[in-house]
């Protein structure tokens, strides 16, 4: 893995670090403010919330499996058609698994990002 996608990695985990807490605060506020009575653009994103959620987990959980399943592959391949090299390298493994967890992180990062922007544009009621 290349310094270039350890630092998108990076950026990732600081721009999720940044657009949780927007999200979280604004979805707990509008939450407090709907109180027992949401109205319909309420429960509108509200569902939408718990349905992204669940959607993020599936495309993060299918691209971690992805590629896992293809640095596995890799690493069977040059066991077998080059097993003079020997095993792979600590770092080379910890490539492998940084890349895994990019992949992972991807789906969140954008979801969680363009919540921020959509809800940052968003008029509450006062």
């Amino acid at each position: 893995m290349s310094i270039r996608s350890q630092r998108k990695i990076a950026r990732q985990a600081l721009g999720l670090s940044w657009a949780v807490p927007q999200v979280v605060a604004h979805r707990v506020g509008r939450m407090a403010a709907a109180g027992h009575h949401p109205g319909a653009r309420d429960r509108k994103e509200f569902a939408l919330m718990g349905a992204e959620k669940v959607a993020a987990f599936y495309e993060s959980w299918a691209a971690m499996g992805l590629a896992a399943m293809q640095a596995q592959q890799r690493m069977w391949t040059r066991m077998i058609f080059a097993p003079w090299g020997g095993l792979p390298s600590n770092r080379t493994l910890a490539q492998q698994a940084l890349h895994v967890v990019g992949q992972g992180l991807a789906p969140v990062h954008r979801r969680a990002v363009g919540n921020a922007k959509r809800l940052g544009r968003v008029k509450t009621k006062r």
